[in-house]
């Protein structure tokens, strides 16, 4: 999807498509079910499964978790971790249960923004709240990590916005990941050096699938030396 909106299609097959990252060496793959964001549950649950089991690598869900149980049944298929957004917002009571329940290794707040401000229901509602006042709301019933996405930039190829991920990350002292518009290896680089303001992690989708770096390449590079903080990337 392009800034949320069906544009683009590489495959029929996500199993096939996991295991396929998994022989370029990826060591976990992020998973949106499209069809739970327009519909406020898990719609691909069998697929999903056959994903998990289909790779030996962490599979992280995001899409359609709105309810405590939706998250329970969602780690039953094998999942290593969830992403929960509309759920704190309007089910906050859930949230806690869920956090508490399986703590913050496996259900992670995902951020959804246009200009600071967050979107829910798959992206089709302002809640005419900060990035930062949800961040820190989910901080103070449990949460650990944000994935955070800029959803003008998700699925454009046009960057991520560096001094946001930098301010939710020195403000709220949580773990960020960041997601959506990364486009290069160099970009990750500068992603890294936000490291020291708890930026950590990122998903990266459209340019891998249309090749805008190698995962080859990039091992390689990384295991050469060649770049700084190769431990890392």
């Amino acid at each position: 999807m392009v800034q949320g909106i069906e544009g683009h299609r590489y495959s029929d097959d996500p199993v096939e498509m996991a295991k396929l990252w998994r022989l370029e060496n990826a060591k976990s793959i992020h998973v949106t079910d499209l069809d739970g964001l327009a519909g406020g549950r898990v719609v691909n649950a069998e697929t999903i499964r056959r994903m998990v089991r289909s790779v030996d690598i962490p599979i992280e869900l995001g899409g359609g978790l709105r309810t405590f149980d939706e998250v329970a049944q969602a780690l039953d298929l094998g999942l290593y971790r969830v992403v929960v957004g509309t759920m704190l917002i309007e089910k906050p009571e859930e949230a806690q249960r869920a956090i508490t329940t399986f703590g913050p290794s496996k259900v992670v707040l995902g951020i959804d923004a246009v200009d600071g401000i967050v979107a829910e229901r798959g992206r089709a509602r302002s809640t005419h709240l900060t990035a930062m006042t949800v961040a820190l709301n989910a901080k103070l019933m449990g949460f650990r990590r944000i994935e955070y996405t800029e959803i003008r930039m998700d699925g454009t190829l046009r960057g991520v916005n560096l001094k946001v991920l930098r301010e939710l990350g020195e403000k709220s002292g949580m773990r960020i990941t960041a997601a959506g518009g990364i486009m290069s290896l160099e970009e990750l680089l500068q992603i890294q050096e936000l490291s020291r303001n708890c930026v950590d992690s990122v998903v990266v989708g459209r340019a891998l699938y249309e090749n805008r770096f190698s995962c080859q390449q990039l091992w390689r590079r990384c295991e050469a030396g060649n770049y700084p903080y190769t431990a890392k990337v």
